[in-house]
């Protein structure tokens, strides 16, 4: 069981990792249940380049395809990313306070800054 979630966890970072991808799940995100073709529509990338990403995206779990005669339609899976955030969630203790004092330290650099340049 542990080997199957920390492989799910792999293949969602890994489709994460690529621009593209993220923009095409923020734009399922928007609108999901989109057609290839409206998914594909705003990205500079020919069609076997677009269902590469999809292959990926659907591998790691995070769209799901269905196709209706010949029109293939896209929409989300949120389980992967929810697993996902879990994860991250349980090391946010750890960074956050260090993220906090840093956002204080720059504020209070910042300030100094504008300080002397009075």
């Amino acid at each position: 069981m542990v080997n199957y979630r920390q492989d799910r966890l792999d293949r969602t970072f890994s489709a994460l990792v690529d621009p593209t991808r993220r923009a095409m799940l923020a734009r399922l995100e928007r609108g999901d249940g989109l057609t290839v073709s409206e998914l594909a529509q705003p990205f500079e990338i020919k069609l076997p380049a677009v269902m590469k990403h999809l292959d990926v995206l659907d591998e790691a779990g995070l769209i799901v395809r269905s196709k209706s005669g010949r029109t293939v339609t896209v929409t989300l899976s949120p389980e992967p990313m929810r697993e996902a955030m879990d994860w991250l969630s349980r090391y946010e203790r750890f960074w956050a306070p260090r993220l906090d004092r840093l956002a204080a330290y720059a504020e209070a650099e910042e300030a100094k800054a504008r300080r002397r340049g009075k």
